[in-house]
């Protein structure tokens, strides 16, 4: 479970994914550490990997996943989210900045949707009563922009999957699922995170609202189910 920085990347002088490992390097540069015209607001497509570069806070690792079960892929991912919460905090980065990049180089683009997307909806809610988001990125996401829905922000050259801390601002991508049930865990778990360190008096209202609309909905559910 080989992680580089983006640093040692650079110093790499042969390596079997050096490919991989630099193609994804200069897309996180070119692309999500940048502006972009279609973005819907000023400031890189990810605010925070302009610091997270700066300060050599992300870590990439390949992952080749032929003849493997997607339960040891998942069993695998979920090892990284553990090397993740030990690694100690350097003096130069703020751990809001840490970034594990897992780049997928084996999977096709057209199987990205299912092996990706799949891995990344099991293990989200570890990941989010752990305190840390887990993200997909490929060629076919449609997930929308949240300023901006005909922008395409999570589409990657190769398919990966990031690992980062939850921040505030992550509350709208916790309050959409449609199934209650696990909205109620993923706001639970973001309330119990920040818990009395919230700094937007906003977010932490409108969590609890979402909270409470969700626990509503069960509540109407079991009424519906228990007439029929």
């Amino acid at each position: 479970m080989q992680l580089y920085t983006t640093r040692e990347i650079e110093q790499l002088q042969q390596h079997e994914d050096l490919s991989a490992l630099i193609e994804i390097m200069e897309w996180v540069k070119k692309f999500l550490g940048r502006s972009h015209p279609d973005l819907g607001r000023p400031g890189a497509v990810c605010p925070f990997v302009p610091y997270s570069l700066k300060s050599n806070s992300i870590r990439l690792a390949v992952i080749h996943t032929k003849d493997l079960y997607p339960e040891q892929l998942e069993e695998i991912v979920g090892c990284y989210r553990d090397i993740f919460l030990k690694i100690d905090i350097k003096e130069q980065e703020l751990g809001i900045n840490r970034a594990f990049l897992l780049i997928f180089p084996d999977i096709d683009i057209e199987d990205a949707p299912k092996v990706i997307d799949s891995v990344q909806q099991k293990l989200k809610p570890l990941f989010v009563e752990s305190g840390l988001m887990i993200g997909e990125f490929h060629k076919r996401n449609e997930s929308p922009g949240l300023h901006n829905l005909n922008f395409r922000p999570l589409r990657s050259p190769i398919p990966l999957l990031a690992i980062r801390f939850m921040v505030e601002a992550d509350l709208p991508f916790l309050q959409n699922p449609t199934d209650p049930h696990l909205r109620i865990r993923y706001l639970e778990a973001y309330l119990k995170h920040f818990d009395r360190k919230f700094t937007d008096a906003t977010k932490l209202k409108n969590a609890h609202q979402a909270l409470a609309l969700a626990k509503e909905q069960v509540q109407q559910e079991n009424l519906v189910s228990s007439c029929i």
